[in-house]
């Protein structure tokens, strides 16, 4: 494989904490250390106790020309030593990259335990600075709840998790769960760390999350939108140097670092507070799943059970992205989503046209790990010039980035006045 830097990204000067956890992945490492050392980072390599029995302590420190750090407690006997080295290294570091990363290690990440020198580094990085996480385990293993919940959890948390790849194991089975190459980690730490030229200091409006339209006091229809879709877009165009303001409808999710966030319950209310960002609007991201209709008049109090059947009269809710669509101007960009059956690709494209939306991201809740509550989505990303791409099976957070590439792509193509 030829590896060359992406033009416009560097990490020439960053300083780089590499963890190495304890996955047979590991043997990579070294590799991946001269990688970065070649490109005139600066590494530094903290290896957990299970790592250190798949790579050699000497072949990091030989390869990043820096002693290999381990322990929290170094030997007190050593001469000029930093006893906070722990919390030093997070304030010297540009980014963190975790590669390969086991079951085990991710799940002290998400609980937030600290008991060695990566875990402790994981807590004590300062919060603008990217954690990218590469696990490599069996393919069940990555599937398992546990695994997904923990990952989700750091996901929100900011960090950005790829899924492993598609390949031979160790296990001697084919399937899900190497780790990936050495030079793909070093390109995605280079757009971590550099910002977008076209998005950044764009004003990225993302809806999120579902509506509830209330019945009475008590009772509402809504959806099962998690808002994690919408959530991870808001995140990613944040990390490429955007603006970004969040309209987020009822979730249970943490306001990312350094977004706005507006928070709603029904569809008026997010078409409220859309309207008034519309001027100033860059490019119009519609992730939430918007409940079409609401009931007629919501009934104070509670309404009592009583007779075998109840008529609730329904109306219209506004569409809050066609209303985007049919005022932007020159230089905004619409973008949707298109929640459909299987099959429904001729629908989505519909909606393209008839909200004047610029791409539109379609998927289905049919097919498994594709639609809401889940942290995985399957998207096909339609541009209005025709151009159709269908993703693989992916985290939302790599869904987000590949759409956002999308967008830039278009607004690039349009020099800046999509």
């Amino acid at each position: 494989m030829v590896f060359a830097l992406n033009r416009g990204c560097s990490v020439k000067g960053k300083r780089i904490v590499l963890g190495v956890c304890g996955g047979i992945a590991a043997y990579k490492t070294p590799h991946l250390v001269r990688l970065l050392k070649k490109a005139g980072a600066e590494v530094r390599v903290a290896l957990t106790e299970a790592g250190g029995r798949f790579v050699s302590e000497l072949s990091l420190a030989t390869v990043s020309q820096e002693p290999v750090l381990r322990s929290m407690f170094p030997a007190t006997d050593t001469p000029g030593v930093d006893y906070t080295t722990h919390i030093s290294l997070g304030e010297w570091a540009d980014a963190l990259v975790i590669a390969p990363a086991t079951a085990n290690t991710i799940a002290k990440l998400a609980a937030g335990l600290s008991d060695d020198m990566l875990t402790a580094c994981f807590i004590t990085l300062r919060p603008d600075r990217p954690v990218l996480i590469f696990p490599a385990m069996d393919g069940y293993m990555f599937a398992s709840p546990s695994v997904q919940r923990n990952t989700g959890t750091l996901s929100q948390q900011g960090c950005r998790v790829f899924s492993p790849e598609q390949g031979e194991l160790a296990s001697g089975q084919c399937g899900l769960g190497r780790m990936a190459d050495p030079e793909e980690i070093v390109r995605q730490l280079q757009e971590a760390l550099t910002p977008d030229p076209i998005l950044s200091g764009k004003h990225v409006v993302v809806t999120a999350g579902p509506t509830r339209e209330k019945i009475d006091g008590v009772r509402f229809i809504s959806n099962y939108s998690s808002g994690r879709m919408g959530f991870a877009i808001a995140r990613a165009a944040y990390r490429r140097g955007a603006r970004v303001t969040l309209i987020a409808g009822p979730v249970q999710l943490p306001t990312p670092e350094g977004i706005v966030c507006i928070k709603v319950e029904s569809a008026r209310e997010m078409d409220e507070a859309a309207r008034a960002l519309y001027e100033g609007t860059d490019i119009f991201i519609g992730a939430a799943a918007v409940a079409d209709y609401r009931p007629l008049e919501a009934v104070e109090g509670k309404l009592k059970k009583g007779a075998e059947t109840m008529a609730v009269q329904l109306q219209l809710n506004p569409d809050i992205l066609a209303g985007f669509g049919a005022q932007k101007k020159a230089g905004q960009l619409a973008v949707g989503f298109a929640l459909e059956t299987a099959g429904g690709l001729l629908n989505a494209k519909g909606k393209l046209e008839s909200k004047n939306l610029d791409l539109i991201a379609f998927n289905t809740f049919e097919q498994p790990g594709s639609g809401f509550e889940g942290d995985t989505n399957r998207l096909t990303l339609i541009e209005r010039n025709g151009r159709t791409d269908a993703l693989p099976l992916m985290t939302k957070d790599e869904a987000a980035g590949k759409l956002l590439e999308a967008v830039s792509r278009i607004m690039g193509a349009e020099g800046g006045n999509a």
